[in-house]
């Protein structure tokens, strides 16, 4: 399909102007997500990563990924069974690990997780293939699952740990709803509102349809065309160090 002959071509455009053409747009896209990898991820690599982002939220990223060896051990691997079953001495001696950031809430939240996945998976089999079965065309609906029945998990965190985790969504960071608002969608800047995120939704299910792109390439592409222009290899640096889509922090 030619994107230029889509709704989604201006942006699409736009972004390749702003990057210095079509091949370096494409060369900046991430891999494509793959359900049945997702549906077959364990739970303990699921609780690894919901943990990861709890911790790298405000809290420099590097730190935590240099760190994370003397996490996985610290966290038992982050078996859900295991640590679900925890007393109450085994997450109080966490608190003065030095080999993790010692933050009580966010150490607590594992525990808390760890229940959350297990229920969660009593429901569907395991977190991956629930993740995997929930329709991209209602992430918003999935964020609010993981913002009500997980712990620490609302906004950015949750939305982090799902595209990071492997699952096809967007995120509505300043440069891509910059984007969605070039585009003629009346949101706020910052939108934090139900009915302002499924609007953003919703357009990116159209723009899904209509092209054919994979809501991580839609939502990568959108922010490429908006707000500040990184350089193509400080940004391709950038989401190499993990920090996702440009302005979508």
């Amino acid at each position: 399909m030619d994107l230029k002959k889509t709704d989604f071509g201006p942006i699409y455009e736009r972004a390749c102007a702003r990057k210095g053409g079509e091949d370096v747009v494409l060369s900046l896209l991430p891999t494509m997500p793959d359900a049945a990898s997702l549906a077959a991820t364990p739970n303990d690599r699921v609780l690894s990563m919901m943990a990861k982002c709890v911790f790298r939220a405000g809290f420099n990223w590097q730190v935590i990924e240099k760190k994370w060896p003397g996490f996985e051990e610290a966290f038992l691997g982050f078996e859900p069974g295991p640590l679900n079953f925890q007393p109450d001495d085994f997450w109080d001696d966490l608190t003065s690990n030095k080999a993790i950031v010692r933050h009580g809430a966010k150490i607590r939240s594992v525990k808390e997780n760890a229940a959350f996945i297990l229920d969660i998976s009593d429901e569907h089999g395991s977190f991956g293939q629930f993740l995997a079965a929930w329709p991209s065309e209602d992430v918003v609906g999935l964020w609010d699952v993981l913002a009500k029945r997980g712990k620490r998990l609302g906004g950015n965190t949750g939305r982090y740990f799902l595209r990071f985790i492997g699952k096809d969504t967007f995120l509505p960071g300043r440069d891509a709803v910059a984007a969605v608002r070039i585009a003629g969608l009346d949101v706020p800047s910052h939108p934090t509102a139900k009915r302002d995120l499924k609007a953003i939704q919703e357009l990116f299910n159209r723009w899904h349809t209509e092209t054919g792109l994979s809501y991580v390439h839609l939502s990568r592409i959108a922010a490429m065309s908006a707000g500040d222009n990184i350089d193509p290899e400080r940004l391709a640096a950038y989401i190499r160090g993990g920090r996702g889509d440009q302005g979508e922090e």
